[in-house]
């Protein structure tokens, strides 16, 4: 009996000490949770963030704010979100510029796109294009890749600025195509889009949305898209893969959290965000934006992360672009 009574004490007390680390978890959340956004707002990016946001706070019961972090393309708000602490209450919205920018600074010690954070769910994914001023004799990318070929150099575009994902979207198009064009880097999209307009430089990368208006009244002509597939919003812009065989980037938007957040709030967390994607509020919002909602899985976002480690490391190589 005294050997039971023993064993018995035993069990207790390591119940006992067992409680308070499975308490944080069971009661999460039980404050307001932040979204980071390391850009200005009013992007694609901040707008998705804060619509996910609405829907995470219903599900969750607890305010979701979002905090914008912009500074060095995104670099100095994903360095806040990789030192918060791994309790839940902080995650970070990314696109592919999360895993650029460690490469572009490669002098620099920073953040690790991949162990340095915890994968919860992309959120969506959008569309970049190609797009000309009706100056280039183009009418099609077919036909831009023949001259381009031909005129080794004497095209120029636009991009975001260096090391942005329009800037190395379109190189790794120049590379697989083949051909010769001339980047003019600027201080982000609404500035190229300007350019591209007034005749300055002849083509640019830039997101579908603000690209939709000036298509329909035939200020710019859409080449094609980036991306892996056709947007639901415009099937009859045709993707850059259809033309040069094997590409595709997709432009994604998905939600982090810091490196050692429990396993069972990050469980919770991507419940809700996929709850939350499914609701017709953010679908249709995510449609006037452009975007196709997902929901994957915390392991499928952490292979995508990985994927694309791989695709950029040769772009960046590739193109020889470095962080000023």
């Amino acid at each position: 009996m005294p050997s039971k009574r023993r064993t018995l004490v035993t069990l207790a007390a390591l119940a006992a000490l067992a409680i308070p680390f499975a308490a944080p978890a069971q009661d999460f959340p039980s404050k307001a949770i932040r979204i980071i956004v390391p850009l200005a707002a009013g992007g694609t990016g901040d707008t998705l963030a804060r619509t996910v946001a609405e829907g995470l706070s219903k599900e969750l019961g607890q305010p979701v704010v979002v905090e914008n972090k912009p500074g060095a393309g995104g670099l100095v708000g994903t360095e806040i979100a990789a030192a918060a602490p791994a309790d839940g209450y902080t995650l970070l919205a990314v696109s592919p510029s999360h895993v650029i920018n460690p490469m572009i600074h490669a002098n620099k010690k920073t953040y690790d796109p991949v162990n340095g954070f915890e994968p919860v769910t992309v959120m969506a994914n959008t569309h970049q294009m190609i797009v000309a001023h009706p100056s280039v004799p183009a009418k099609n990318l077919k036909e831009l890749i023949d001259y381009a070929k031909k005129n080794p150099g004497k095209l120029n575009y636009g991009s975001a600025g260096m090391g942005s994902a329009t800037h190395l979207n379109m190189e790794l198009f120049k590379s697989m195509a083949g051909i010769d064009i001339v980047h003019v880097p600027y201080k982000g999209s609404t500035q190229a889009r300007q350019d591209v307009l007034a005749g300055q430089v002849q083509l640019a990368l830039d997101g579908l949305l603000p690209m939709q208006p000036l298509l329909k009244d035939g200020r710019l002509i859409a080449m094609g898209l980036t991306s892996s597939k056709r947007a639901q919003s415009n099937p009859e812009i045709p993707t850059i893969g259809e033309v040069v065989p094997g590409y595709a980037s997709d432009t994604w938007y998905g939600l982090l959290a810091p490196a050692g957040t429990p396993k069972d709030v990050i469980a919770k967390l991507h419940a809700a965000a996929a709850k939350a994607l499914t609701s017709a509020a953010v679908k249709d919002r995510f449609h006037k934006l452009g975007a196709e909602t997902v929901g994957n899985t915390p392991e499928e976002f952490r292979k995508l992360i990985e994927a694309e480690q791989k695709t950029w490391a040769k772009v960046v190589k590739d193109s020889g672009v470095k962080a000023d």
